[in-house]
């Protein structure tokens, strides 16, 4: 999505050459292999824990943190997997947005239109807060050793992002469209005429 803003931006009367439809399907395929192949490692890696005793997920879904802190022995290989796989994971897709955002905020500041600014900015920083937001919760998640207090904060954090942050991007990226904001203000003040 950054590089797609960035074609945009920075190069719009390029875009539909550069955005061809061999490059959208490179840009789609890439994260699925890399994402199966990911939790096919972490998935091998877990056939190594020993549970014993009570056998029941402290958690809403089965999730590494709670996994590994239920299991007996076997541990070690799976916890530091899950913290070098979710580094790698973090910092790689990171990177990748932070660099498309310079390219893209270079490419801003050169505009000579004030309103053309405006609105990239407006258009990028939608994008941005949801980035922000969903990989802030998952570094708070998957970034540090568990514990039972980690678990618990863990809890509450899958929650937020597995439900609140996926029902607040489309809240996030249609307040932009003008439309959307002129019918939340009708539904805004035909609620305060009826009060």
């Amino acid at each position: 999505m950054a590089f797609d803003r960035y074609m945009a931006i920075g190069n719009p009367l390029l875009y539909g050459s550069k955005m061809s439809r061999v490059v959208c399907i490179r840009l789609i395929s890439f994260p699925y292999v890399y994402g199966f192949l990911t939790s096919l490692a972490a998935t091998l890696w877990t056939y190594g824990l020993y549970f014993c005793g009570k056998i029941e997920i402290n958690h809403f879904y089965c999730a590494d943190p709670p996994l590994i802190k239920m299991a007996c022995a076997g541990t070690f290989v799976k916890e530091y997997t899950m913290i070098i796989l979710a580094g790698i994971n973090f910092t790689y897709s990171l990177t990748v947005v932070i660099i498309s955002y310079l390219f893209i905020l270079i490419a801003i500041l050169r505009m000579h239109s004030a309103e053309g600014r405006r609105k990239a900015f407006s258009t990028c920083g939608s994008h941005l807060k949801a980035v922000v937001i969903f990989y802030g919760t998952l570094i708070f998640m998957y970034l540090r050793c568990p514990t039972e207090e980690s678990v618990e904060q863990g809890k509450m954090v899958a929650v937020f992002y597995t439900t609140v942050i996926p029902m607040l991007n489309p809240l996030i990226y249609s307040l932009r469209n003008k439309d959307v904001k002129e019918a939340m203000n009708k539904l805004i003040n035909k609620a305060s005429l009826m009060n």
